[in-house]
């Protein structure tokens, strides 16, 4: 079996490119994960300088990739699906080149907007416009 979710903000923006002959769309991108660490240990790998985030190269293809590469954008939180993918190449120095990638199946964008006060867990006033037995939740009010 061989699938993987990752969870994760994206460390630059989409690169889109279509494929020679085919025109076949592709996108690719980088998502920074957060590595499973207490909050200790964090403290002292950041205070060494060492990275607290795995950062994991994601190939998306057709549609999707055009989507991703509209509507994604440098620090935006987003979820991936697919799978691991493992390849060789020959670089232009003639050097055999590995590269290990996740090739998407879905992307979930979890934020929108031009900030990250936009997404799915803050509401406005506006949220609602027009509609009547609507309102804002508070957040500390909710028992769980």
């Amino acid at each position: 079996m061989n699938n993987v979710v990752l969870i994760g903000r994206l460390t630059r923006d989409p690169e889109l490119r279509y494929i020679p002959n085919t025109g076949t769309p592709v996108s690719t991108f980088s998502l920074a994960v957060d590595k499973p660490l207490s909050r200790e240990k964090k403290q002292e790998m950041e205070a060494k300088g060492q990275p607290t985030a795995d950062f994991i190269n994601i190939v998306v293809w057709g549609k999707q990739a055009e989507n991703c590469a509209n509507y994604l954008a440098k620090g935006r939180l987003t979820a991936v699906q697919g799978r691991i993918q493992s390849r060789t190449y020959d670089a232009k120095d003639g050097t055999r080149r590995y590269v290990t990638e996740v090739v998407a199946e879905r992307v979930q964008f979890l934020e929108w907007g031009d900030d990250s006060s936009s997404n799915f867990n803050s509401s406005s006033d506006s949220d609602f416009p027009g509609i009547d037995g609507f309102e804002p939740v508070d957040d500390d009010n909710i028992p769980f």
